[in-house]
């Protein structure tokens, strides 16, 4: 991947797996600027190497300075942090945004001079280089632009292009916010063998390992279904059968579609928001 310049507006979650992933895939860390106003947070990056700036004092000349430009701030700031940058003539620079919720066309209000820009919405396991993004962009974006932010979300994991900026949202559900219900069910499984009187480590240890185990699967046998992987676990009148007619009982398909769904919902508000 050809190393742009490249300088982040926000230091925070999102921010830290993508430069952190990058730099594990040997990215070179002189390359990346972070602008943040925690101490703490630029401290993590200036650690490993990488060049940091405190938003209320040089933000500015750190833009002006980047072919990349990647917008890491949270949705409700994203106006006020694109304000700062006013000033800056972003005609030849390539501007990322993982804002979730952000259209396209608002941040062509909020940047006016910004012509290739390109929307992604990733993943936190990009820290440890299994993320999953989905990118949108305009027809008119250039090809070097295109291939660059794929090279740069795929050093973290893998990328997926969606013809219609609509589809964001689903992106959004699908992987945006999907480790945290990934996490939220193993904690529960965590939590339910502690109940049953198993040592922390060793609840850990069975979740993550079966969870990690149960993902490779998939991830290795693309042309087997996702349902055919749960049947073949599946002994009719066992115990997996037992445990599995509770989640049916209690209609898991219906709170995971309504859940994704609030997720959706809520990113279509968003847009509408900020």
């Amino acid at each position: 991947m050809q190393a742009k310049s490249i300088c982040f507006i926000g230091g925070g979650n999102m921010a830290q797996a993508i430069v952190f992933g990058l730099l594990k895939q040997h990215y070179q860390a002189d390359k990346i600027t972070v602008c943040d106003p925690n101490a703490e947070k630029l401290k993590l990056f200036a650690q490993k190497g990488v060049q940091i700036v405190d938003t209320r004092l040089n933000q500015k000349s750190a833009v002006e300075n980047a072919e990349v430009l990647l917008l890491a701030v949270k949705p409700q700031v994203l106006a006020e942090a694109c304000q700062a940058l006013s000033a800056v003539d972003f005609s030849k620079k390539l501007v990322i945004s993982i804002a979730a919720g952000i259209s396209i066309t608002r941040l062509h209000a909020l940047l006016p001079s910004a012509k290739q820009i390109v929307r992604v919405m990733p993943n936190t396991p990009a820290l440890v280089s299994e993320g999953m993004s989905g990118l949108f962009a305009e027809a008119d974006l250039i090809s070097e632009f295109k291939q660059f932010t794929e090279d740069l979300l795929s050093a973290v994991g893998k990328t997926c292009w969606v013809d219609q900026e609509s589809d964001m949202h689903s992106i959004t559900a699908g992987s945006g916010s999907s480790p945290a219900y990934f996490f939220l069910f193993m904690e529960a499984m965590q939590q339910t063998l502690l109940n049953m009187n198993l040592d922390e480590n060793t609840a850990r240890l069975l979740v993550q390992q079966s969870a990690l185990g149960a993902a490779k699967m998939v991830s290795e046998n693309p042309d087997i279904p996702i349902a055919t992987l749960r049947e073949n676990v599946t002994s009719k009148g066992g115990t997996t059968a037992a445990a599995l007619s509770v989640f049916n009982q209690q209609h898991l398909q219906d709170i995971v579609q309504q859940a994704m769904q609030a997720c959706v919902e809520r990113s279509q508000q968003m847009e509408k928001l900020f």
